[in-house]
């Protein structure tokens, strides 16, 4: 898991200025609807759902869509999305895994389909990535929340965390994912708000790639996560120094 966060954070970052600030919302908006769906419109018995708000709460977007989001996610109408998932190889042969949200599947698998084809990548079977990713929960906390972050260190393993990395102001937790409820539970009754939690795939092999083909990667990345269908993208890019200067640049 180790170099994981580097990513996510420099994300973070990067979102303040980011110029595609609507599509953000409308992607946390639609998790926020999924989860709804899915475990009923109470955030206090719903942990997915109590994630997705906070998240979306994160990104400034403002109560009024949460609110409505929910409501359409519990019956209130609106449409009816499908969660699918995609796994495939992209330039360098990195590993990539794309979960989308879409009331459309036929037209979400052409189009994700032919960004991997546009850079010499292709989709691969369902589970073929199982041994390089595991479902993990995540939580990014800002360390500015935090009194004592040692101590807070040894209070998330006892809560169930597997592993924990402080960088660059952040404070990222990993658990497996039947734990997630408990550390959200936990780190609430802290007072403690992350700025994302949910579950990720994180990757436990990763792939070297040469700054061109980075570039590449970067391209088909971007492509894929400006589909109004795709919420999350995942891969596993080895973050090397000349590599982090590329992506913070």
């Amino acid at each position: 898991m180790a170099g994981h966060s580097k990513w996510a954070n420099i994300k973070h970052r990067k979102a303040a200025q980011d110029a595609r600030r609507s599509k953000l919302f409308t992607k946390l908006l639609r998790e926020v609807q999924i989860a709804a769906r899915m475990g009923g419109p109470d955030p206090e018995s719903n942990p997915r759902l109590r994630a997705a708000i906070q998240n979306a709460r994160g990104a400034s977007v403002p109560k009024d869509n949460i609110e409505r989001a929910i409501k359409k996610g519990s019956g209130g109408g609106g449409e009816d999305y499908v969660e699918v998932k995609y796994e495939g190889t992209g330039p360098g042969g990195v590993a990539i895994i794309v979960e989308c949200a879409t009331d459309n599947t036929n037209r979400t698998v052409s189009n994700v389909r032919s960004y991997f084809n546009k850079f010499g990548g292709s989709l691969a079977k369902s589970g073929s990535m199982d041994y390089i990713f595991s479902h993990k929960g995540v939580f990014t906390i800002p360390l500015d929340e935090v009194e004592d972050p040692e101590a807070l260190e040894l209070e998330l393993i006892e809560a169930g965390a597997e592993d924990i990395e402080v960088e660059d102001g952040w404070m990222t937790v990993y658990c497996d994912k039947r734990d997630f409820g408990n550390i959200q539970k936990f780190l609430e009754s802290e007072g403690l708000a992350p700025k994302e939690s949910g579950l990720q795939y994180i990757p436990s092999i990763t792939k070297t790639l040469t700054p061109e083909q980075f570039k590449s990667v970067m391209k088909l990345i971007d492509m894929l996560e400006n589909d109004d269908d795709v919420q999350k993208v995942y891969h596993n890019i080895e973050l090397t120094e000349e590599l982090e200067k590329m992506l913070s640049a």
